[in-house]
């Protein structure tokens, strides 16, 4: 968002022939250093909020929400990363992102050493920042339909992550965007879905997505994942408790550990 650059110094008026003079002109005298300090902050500010559009500073996770006041499971997957790493080790060497925001997220894994990141951004992408369209540009981040095939071969990734995203899906494509999942996965897919009665996207998003969130029970994903083939990952979602528990991190969203297919 740009922001217009506002005049902070101002000239003071003549003093002569007014009562107090000698006290305006000695507040005259300081402005000068008052209006430059003004200015030198305001630069160090500008100067910051330009780098963190860049891609230059750390990633404001707190900006990924697109819940108004509920739970974004984008926002999610960063604050979950460290436990990610406990639970799945080497498998995490190799991600594939797959939800709303995934440049943000995929900037964030990039940072981590020995870790791999490619996105698959399921809507259209407007106002993103340089970072984001750098990694359009070089094929890191890719816009894609979950409805169709990903543009992957098979056990591409060694894990595949997905947020924000099963959640519009209807039963219908679900049966197809389930399976692209774990064909595309070498080790495993982890799935962050939203609780019943959390904050449903607000029209705006909506209308972007075509239809509202459908907030799904544990039970309802589960009997899903096995019409589907799905088997669950019992050692990952162990190690991934065991983690939270000494991290004492407790997810606000529902988080799935399945396996990949063989």
């Amino acid at each position: 968002m740009s922001r217009r650059p506002v005049n902070l110094s101002r000239r003071s008026p003549d003093g002569g022939g007014l009562p107090f003079v000698g006290s305006i002109q000695a507040k005259s005298r300081s402005s000068p250093f008052i209006s430059i300090g003004l200015v030198v902050v305001g630069a160090i500010l500008l100067i910051g909020y330009c780098y963190s559009n860049s891609g230059g500073a750390s990633v404001d996770i707190k900006g990924l929400s697109r819940f108004e006041g509920g739970a974004s499971c984008t926002l999610e997957v960063l604050q979950a990363f460290p436990v990610l790493k406990k639970a799945y080790g080497d498998s995490m060497r190799k991600v594939l992102h797959v939800g709303p925001d995934t440049c943000s997220v995929v900037s964030g894994l990039l940072k981590e050493e020995e870790t791999e990141a490619w996105g698959i951004e399921p809507y259209e992408l407007d106002d993103v920042n340089a970072n984001c369209k750098t990694l359009v540009r070089k094929g890191i981040v890719r816009v894609a339909d979950l409805k169709f095939p990903l543009p992957y071969r098979s056990k591409s990734f060694s894990l595949v992550i997905a947020s924000d995203a099963l959640d519009y899906l209807s039963p219908r494509y679900l049966n197809k965007s389930l399976p692209e999942l774990a064909r595309v996965a070498a080790d495993g897919v982890v799935i962050f879905a939203g609780y019943p009665g959390q904050q449903r996207a607000k029209d705006g998003e909506v209308a972007k997505f075509g239809r509202p969130a459908k907030l799904r029970s544990s039970s309802w994903w589960i009997r899903f994942f096995v019409q589907t083939s799905l088997e669950e990952n019992e050692a990952a979602g162990k190690k991934f408790e065991q983690a939270s528990a000494k991290r004492s991190y407790k997810p606000a969203c529902q988080v799935f550990h399945l396996k990949a297919y063989p």
